[in-house]
């Protein structure tokens, strides 16, 4: 049995796996395909995508950050504000590349991104989705959040800059990449540990940040996924499943298994996993579950509408 990978946990990953497989109807990403070391030249830093085509969106996500816009022409807000989300996604210079998706032409896209609002803005980073923000933000807000995106995505590998096909060697200046902002010491030496796979290190590092400020969100945020990591290190998803089916009201087992579903993006069977098992447990397991679930909340995002029923389902638990 093979060891379960290490995961890329982001805010409010859903599974698009279904979606990986199906045959596309362009190539995008074939221009960049040269190697990670390889210069990324692509037609434009602008696509359409469909659900046919959207696997080589994912594909391309291994090497360049994909802002994912959703919305329809029926919606003046996203008429009004996709304009000014592709003027700040252009003023990357190459760092970012910008998918709109038409709501009311793909629609298993607009279920799997979950956009319920238009304008929806999500990401691909490394092959996975990051949900950002639904309905419009004001322009400095917009680039304060590409911002955290592309710090994500140079946490994950993913750092190539592209080169639009005959554009001119010199670029305007609105066009040249914005400079990286330089992470937080702690946060830089969580992110190293990480890089060596020492989990236990970043753990150490993210509850130190957390300690100086506990308002750090970013870093409470990663010590719940650096912790996810550390716990499914060595072990197996076989081994995991084996477990829980064995004990179906072990608490230890099932949160083996929970862990399993949000490291693949299954978040909702993670919570219904832990929230069912939740009243057949004693005091000790109902509080290791509810500590459990409060980490995933913050790993998915708080503001994840999948996060707010689960958190009013274990409320009525505890109450």
């Amino acid at each position: 049995m093979s060891n379960v990978p290490p995961p890329t946990n982001f805010r409010g990953a859903v599974d698009l796996s279904s979606l990986v497989n199906r045959p596309a109807e362009g190539t995008p990403a074939a221009a960049g395909q040269a190697g990670a070391s390889a210069a990324l030249t692509l037609p434009s830093l602008y696509f359409e995508g469909t659900d046919a085509n959207f696997n080589d969106f994912i594909d391309l996500s291994t090497r360049v950050p994909v802002v994912v816009d959703l919305g329809t022409e029926r919606s003046e807000q996203w008429s009004q504000f996709s304009p000014i989300l592709e003027r700040v996604v252009g003023g990357f210079g190459g760092r970012l590349v910008l998918v709109r998706i038409d709501v009311d032409a793909n629609p298993q896209l607009t279920q799997a991104f979950q956009a319920t609002a238009v304008p929806t803005v999500a990401a691909l980073v490394a092959g996975r989705p990051v949900q950002l923000f639904s309905g419009a933000v004001p322009e400095d807000q917009l680039k304060d959040v590409l911002e955290q995106l592309l710090q994500l995505a140079a946490q994950n590998g993913v750092t190539d800059t592209v080169t639009v096909e005959g554009a001119a060697g010199e670029q305007d200046a609105a066009a040249e990449p914005a400079p990286e902002p330089p992470l937080p010491p702690l946060h830089a030496e969580a992110y190293e540990a990480i890089d060596r796979g020492d989990y236990e290190g970043a753990i150490r590092a993210y509850r130190t940040a957390i300690a100086q400020d506990p308002r750090d969100a970013m870093a409470v945020a990663g010590l719940a996924q650096v912790s996810l990591l550390a716990r499914l290190s060595g072990h197996s998803a076989d081994e995991l499943r084996t477990a829980a089916a064995e004990a179906p009201k072990d608490a230890a087992a099932q949160l083996g298994v929970a862990d399993l579903d949000i490291s693949g993006g299954h978040i909702e069977d993670a919570f219904d996993r832990l929230l069912t098992v939740f009243p057949s447990l004693d005091s000790a397991g109902k509080e290791e579950v509810r500590s459990r679930l409060l980490d995933y909340f913050e790993i998915v995002g708080v503001d994840d509408p999948r996060v707010a029923k689960a958190r009013a389902r274990l409320a009525s638990l505890l109450y």
